[in-house]
């Protein structure tokens, strides 16, 4: 089951993107390279970032769903490109 940035809930988007900016402001590198100019544009703030990562499909975070009869399916925000790093 393939679920679209567009499909995550409101909760499901906020936590991935909250995780994310957490990561990023304990010192994790950046998914995607951003100038020093955009990153003074945005304030160094680790949410942006993230929410920018988000938008490209970047941040490496999956999403259990529960479903009925106790089975859980994993989700991923979408597949990770590792080529996308480069």
């Amino acid at each position: 089951m393939n679920i679209k940035m567009e499909e995550f809930t409101k909760y499901e988007h906020a936590r991935i993107v909250g995780a994310r900016a957490l990561q990023i402001s304990m010192g994790a590198p950046m998914l995607i390279k951003i100038s020093d100019d955009d990153l003074k544009k945005m304030g160094y703030n680790p949410v942006e970032i993230a929410k920018l990562e988000f938008k490209q499909g970047l941040i490496p975070i999956s999403v259990k769903r529960p479903f009925p009869g106790a089975m859980k399916k994993d989700t991923s925000a979408k597949p990770f490109d590792q080529t996308k790093l480069e």
